[in-house]
């Protein structure tokens, strides 16, 4: 009974640290989506940090024939990254992200975080010019 509240602040710190690598470090999903760079901001009042939108253009399923366009909101953790994007605006590019089920305020306001530039094209039809 003397080792009681030991073990018990031991088994919450260790529930705790479980949680927070889970909730906030912990890569739930990863993937490449592919659209046209609207832009690459970087902002923030503590935490500056860049933000992106990737806009997606398809097809609208149950409207025939009309087109919608998707937003993919994202942040950038390297500078590198981020300056090829800001660069590149207006291009049509597939970035590589990784999905965190929470954001942190010093990684991002997005949950979604661009790691890499897959390619980069001047218009759909056009030539890739980066390569990863």
């Amino acid at each position: 009974m003397k080792n009681l509240p030991l073990i018990l602040v031991t088994v919450l710190v260790f529930a705790l640290s479980l949680f927070v690598f889970f909730r906030y470090y912990y890569v739930f999903g990863e993937g490449v989506k592919s659209g046209e760079l609207n832009y690459l901001v970087k902002k923030g009042n503590v935490f500056k940090t860049y933000e992106g939108k990737l806009i997606q253009s398809g097809l609208r399923p149950g409207a025939a024939g009309s087109i919608q366009s998707y937003e993919f909101e994202f942040s950038v953790e390297d500078e590198k990254i981020a300056d090829i994007l800001m660069k590149n605006s207006g291009k049509t590019l597939d970035l590589h992200y990784k999905e965190y089920h929470a954001t942190l305020p010093w990684r991002g306001f997005s949950k979604y975080i661009v790691d890499s530039v897959y390619a980069m094209r001047a218009s759909p039809q056009g030539e890739n010019l980066l390569q990863r």
